[in-house]
């Protein structure tokens, strides 16, 4: 497959892109696709990065992080996101059968479960969620810093999976399958 944008290189990289982008080879050992290609933009490069980072810092581990990221990428059928948090979450501790559970918005833990089914509740319908959706966040033990990050994972995941799908982004992860439509 081809990217439907250029994927920078170190010699094609806009000025203003640079630093962002050694700061992302230096975190990954090497510069993922997905990040080559927003790369065109310093600006959503800058975003991106940004959000990545600043979720790093806050309240869900990153276990929990990687399992709503798969959970979003699957029901958005992103390949790209789908391959690279499956292999994120494997490092952030969580097991192969935690991550193929997650795919498909399910855990054994009830705290990682509840925050499954806000996560793809909020992608199938746009946000539209009520009182009784929050409520079983609180009820699962989240605080509500947490249910702001639970949608703000959600919200970057929207992003990076709409990146990926959108201009084509080739994977270079080891791959995962998607779940069947069903």
């Amino acid at each position: 497959m081809t990217s439907r944008l250029p994927l920078v290189s170190a010699t094609d990289t806009p000025a203003a892109s640079r630093a962002l982008l050694d700061a992302v080879h230096g975190a990954f050992g090497a510069t993922p696709n997905m990040f080559r290609a927003v790369a065109n933009s310093p600006a959503a490069l800058q975003a991106m990065w940004g959000f990545f980072g600043a979720l790093g810092g806050g309240t869900i581990p990153a276990k929990l992080g990687e399992q709503i990221a798969v959970a979003v990428a699957d029901r958005n059928a992103c390949e790209y996101c789908l391959a690279a948090h499956t292999a994120l979450g494997r490092k952030a501790g969580a097991s192969a059968a935690e991550m193929s559970a997650a795919q498909a918005g399910e855990s054994a833990d009830p705290a990682t479960a509840a925050a499954l089914r806000f996560a793809l509740k909020l992608v199938e319908q746009r946000g539209q969620v009520g009182d009784a959706d929050v409520a079983s966040l609180r009820a699962a033990g989240f605080d509500d810093g947490q249910i702001v990050e639970i949608l703000a994972h959600v919200a970057l995941n929207l992003f990076t999976n709409y990146v990926n799908v959108a201009f084509a982004v080739p994977v270079d992860f080891p791959g995962v399958k998607l779940r069947a439509a069903g």
